[in-house]
């Protein structure tokens, strides 16, 4: 009978040994595609399955049981060091199960789950990932394998969109970012809902991401801030929002105390839209008057010095900023510390420029499922770049309580 070379036997071998220093000098390490680490991990776990079901056999036969071996299975594993072909021990009885690699497992606990979510998080699709996997650890799992890996993100994401929130948010950014998924055979653009907020305590956070086909529309905003009333938010200070039509009903209905506050960015976009190029340094500068004012009043002043200079001109300028006035200039009656939070959306701008960052190779995804596990991953993965504490938030907070004492939690 042939005798079972063991690791020790690897380790001497002179072939074994030259593969590995070959393998070191090449500069592709130990770990990896056509590695001869493999051959010694391989090894490795058969020699550990086996001290496992000899330590089963043992504790049986003390508690009185009759249990042999009964020859052993086959199979093929994924690792990081790459594919092992190993052979699974059994007893007669059927009641071995080793604690390395269980019965019906196909890889090595070796943190590959955790390798592919973090591909598939940095916006590589399914093929990507199985493609990676196979230049890099010399790992081929099946496109199907690798979605059954990453849907092992969906209990989380349940989790998190229905957890419970807080009574009250002082600020509150709600905007959409687009993209194309696959709707009935073909692809259309669907609108992600974000819900980006700053906590009495100044932290940020991500209270939601709701994905919808078709356009952003603001009866569709209106049932997004009744989902976040359902799980808890009572009251938002102010809500920061871009000029779609509508939104400003849909928030009143939702949250009648809350202050609008337009985007002021976007009001800017909309002003020079059709100016002149040679006029455009200029209106810039008059309208910039405006909303760096100190108070509504001097604001005012300034719009009617535009409406003076620009007026007969750019007449539908300073339309817009009428009719828009009350929610544009809704800033200006918070600490000017404040100001600086709430006149613009782009704090949740900068989220979605993350996002698009993250997953910029891809042009359009399978299913809504697929968009919401690799937007719920990257931004999970990557919470360094945009939850952080509001700066200067302690002066804030204390001007907030003076002024609206009735609105702030009470601590107990």
């Amino acid at each position: 009978m042939k005798k079972k070379q063991t690791i020790e036997d690897l380790l001497k071998d002179p072939k074994m040994n030259e593969r590995l220093k070959e393998r070191l000098y090449s500069k592709k390490g130990l770990l990896g595609k056509e590695s001869s680490f493999s051959e010694l991990l391989q090894q490795m776990v058969n020699t550990m399955l086996d001290g496992e079901i000899d330590s089963f056999l043992s504790q049986e036969r003390e508690s009185g049981k009759v249990n042999k071996r009964n020859g052993r299975t086959p199979k093929r594993v994924v690792s990081e060091a790459g594919p092992l072909d190993i052979s699974t021990p059994r007893d007669r009885t059927g009641d071995f199960n080793p604690a390395l690699i269980g019965k019906r497992e196909r890889e090595l606990s070796s943190g590959l789950d955790d390798q592919i979510l973090a591909l598939y998080a940095q916006g590589n699709s399914v093929e990507d990932v199985r493609r990676l996997l196979e230049d890099i650890y010399g790992v081929s799992l099946s496109a199907g394998r690798i979605s059954e890996i990453t849907d092992k993100v969906l209990p989380e994401i349940q989790s998190w969109r229905t957890r419970s929130l807080q009574s009250f948010y002082p600020v509150v950014y709600l905007d959409a970012i687009h993209f194309n998924v696959r709707q009935e055979g073909k692809y259309t653009s669907s609108a992600c809902y974000t819900v980006y907020a700053v906590d009495w305590e100044g932290n940020r956070d991500v209270l939601g991401l709701y994905i919808n086909s078709g356009g952003e529309g603001a009866r569709k905003w209106g049932m997004v801030m009744e989902e976040l009333k359902s799980r808890g938010v009572a009251d938002i200070l102010v809500i920061c929002t871009d000029d779609l039509q509508g939104f400003s009903e849909q928030i009143q209905e939702a949250f009648p105390d809350s202050v609008s506050q337009k985007c002021i960015v976007h009001q800017m976009r909309n002003s020079l839209k059709y100016v002149d190029e040679t006029d455009k340094k200029e209106v810039i500068k008059a309208l910039r008057q405006i909303y760096t004012a100190t108070t509504e009043e001097q604001a005012r002043t300034a719009l009617e010095a535009f409406d003076i200079q620009w007026g007969s001109k750019y007449k539908y300028i300073v339309k817009q900023w009428r009719e828009n006035w009350d929610e544009l200039m809704a800033f200006l009656h918070f600490p000017v510390a404040m100001r600086k939070m709430i006149y613009t959306t782009n704090p949740v701008e900068a989220l979605h420029r993350i996002m698009r960052k993250l997953i910029k190779s891809k042009a359009a995804w399978v299913s809504e499922t697929a968009l919401t596990k690799q937007l719920f991953l990257s931004i999970n993965r990557n919470e360094k770049s945009w939850k952080k504490k509001a700066h200067g938030w302690t002066a804030i907070q204390r001007e907030i309580m003076e002024l609206y004492p009735e609105r702030v939690p009470q601590k107990n």
